[in-house]
């Protein structure tokens, strides 16, 4: 039988884990929680109403510095809440440049780059989420 932390999300059959495949080491797993919390919407998670920043429901706001604001203020807001053993080094939310060009941005884009680290465990970890419409 094989042994990890926790189930690897989205659920799929692993050669070596079997049935389920594995989360093995801890910045797997602090990264599969992040990545849960960003996108996860208030309400879809049983038991937890305010879980989750719900980045699908800025697709269709305005790419504003405003905007772009509030979605780093949620992802911190919810990280200290229900991660509290994770720390944010940096986080930037931004919209990426459109290629091949050095002053215009993609609108379309929302680009979420985390540094955390996991104290705890002397962790530190890089996750970036790309968002598109």
């Amino acid at each position: 039988m094989a042994e990890g932390l926790s189930v690897a999300l989205p659920l799929r059959i692993d050669p070596i884990d079997g049935a389920y495949g594995l989360n093995r080491t801890l910045t797997q797993v602090a990264a599969q929680n992040l990545r849960m919390v960003i996108l996860t919407s208030p309400g879809e998670r049983i038991m937890f109403p305010e879980f989750g920043v719900g980045i699908r429901r800025y697709l269709f706001e305005q790419n504003t510095t405003s905007t772009l604001g509030v979605i780093r203020s949620r992802i911190e807001q919810q990280v200290s809440t229900y991660l509290p053993y994770i720390r944010i080094l940096d986080l930037s939310v931004d919209s990426p440049e459109v290629v091949g060009s050095v002053v215009e941005t993609d609108k379309s884009r929302v680009l979420i780059r985390i540094r955390y680290s996991v104290p705890s465990a002397n962790v530190v970890s890089d996750l970036t989420i790309p968002v598109s419409t």
